[in-house]
């Protein structure tokens, strides 16, 4: 870092305040506020909010260690240098690695083998203060490269893999943009590496440049990115008294168009009929305690003990096993096994007592 002042250092200087104002306050309110700024339809990850707090605050604090050691020490070959560069290594990459990883819903991946690759980083570093006779800077820094392409080409694979899941379970997802997560890599990285692997006040101030952009579509892909754990789809709230949105799709059009009655009526086909993701189907199913073929059931034996009354008001032959096939059924022995279940007797038995 030159001595004497500039107006590149100038312009550095103000940019590190600014980003460190920014960094703050973005923190406090991803940890204080309840969102839905940007997007008050939408309940992001409440993990995804607080990791990308911790990477604010850790920025913001790195920021604020950084600048006054170098206006107090600027001794590259001190102690406390060689501490700062070893926290730089043990902080800023796990955050930088749990925020991007938990922007992946598909699964959750473990973060342990960050801190186990980086320890050689800070170990490395604190022995070149230690021992400045052994030039560690180079292997240091070569090491570090390597990590950084490792993980740019493992979090392209993760991106494309999660791609592919939302494609498969959540057609019907809004902002599922997964090339913001590698935007947000590549942006996250150049910045990591402008600031570890150069002191000159012009690739600094770039980096600086490029945070507020970047710190802007990182805080925009929290708000929008759906919370897609099991408990926000199971819910499907409705004000009390009231019956839930998936509900009311169902009865409009499953239950009124009697949809249910299609023989080879599959769930996919039934979402794509009500305008609902398979995945939340499921999931609203489940929620209420049953699941798709008991729901199907249920209506079709409905549907067969209604057909039944109506034609016995009618004086009119009845055949169990063509009023099956009318049910939706192709198969008597699945109609006369679910019928069983919820009647609790046989179809005979039920029809005979109906009769009486």
């Amino acid at each position: 870092m030159p001595e004497q002042i500039t107006p590149l250092s100038t312009l550095y200087l103000l940019l590190h305040g600014a980003g460190t104002g920014v960094s703050v306050v973005l923190c406090l309110y991803l940890l204080l506020c309840p969102g839905k700024a940007i997007a008050p339809d939408i309940t992001p990850p409440a993990r995804l909010r607080r990791w990308a707090a911790a990477l604010f605050g850790v920025m913001a604090m790195a920021h604020i260690w950084w600048i006054l050691f170098y206006t107090f020490s600027d001794d590259t070959c001190s102690l406390i240098y060689g501490l700062l560069v070893a926290n730089d290594c043990m902080v800023l990459p796990p955050v930088f690695v749990g925020t991007l990883l938990t922007m992946l819903q598909d699964r959750r991946r473990p973060l342990w083998p960050i801190f186990v690759v980086m320890t050689p980083c800070a170990v490395l570093a604190v022995l070149q203060t230690a021992l400045p006779s052994i030039d560690l800077t180079c292997p240091n820094k070569l090491y570090g490269l390597v990590l950084i392409v490792t993980f740019i080409i493992y979090m392209v694979v993760a991106v494309r893999q999660y791609g592919r899941w939302l494609r498969d379970n959540y057609a019907d997802l809004e902002h599922k943009e997964v090339w913001i997560s590698l935007t947000l890599l590549i942006g996250l990285m150049l910045l990591l590496t402008s600031f570890e692997y150069t002191d000159n006040y012009v690739m600094c101030t770039i980096a600086h440049l490029i945070g507020f952009p970047l710190a802007g579509l990182l805080l925009w892909r929290v708000e929008t990115l759906k919370d897609l754990s099991t408990d926000s789809l199971t819910s499907d709230p409705a004000p009390k008294g009231e019956p839930s949105h998936i509900s009311q799709l169902l009865t409009k059009h499953c239950e009124d168009t009697k949809l249910y009655l299609q023989a080879d009526l599959t769930l996919s086909q039934l979402s794509a009929a009500i305008g609902v993701n398979r995945y939340y189907l499921s999931q609203y199913f489940a929620s209420q305690g049953t699941s798709y073929y008991e729901y199907i059931h249920d209506l079709r034996i409905g549907h067969f003990i209604a057909r039944y009354r109506e034609l016995a008001a009618a004086h009119k032959s009845i055949v169990a096993q063509q009023l099956a096939r009318e049910s939706g059924y192709n198969s008597y022995s699945t109609f006369s096994a679910a019928f069983k279940q919820r009647m609790h007797k046989s179809v005979t038995a039920w029809m005979h007592e109906e009769a009486v």
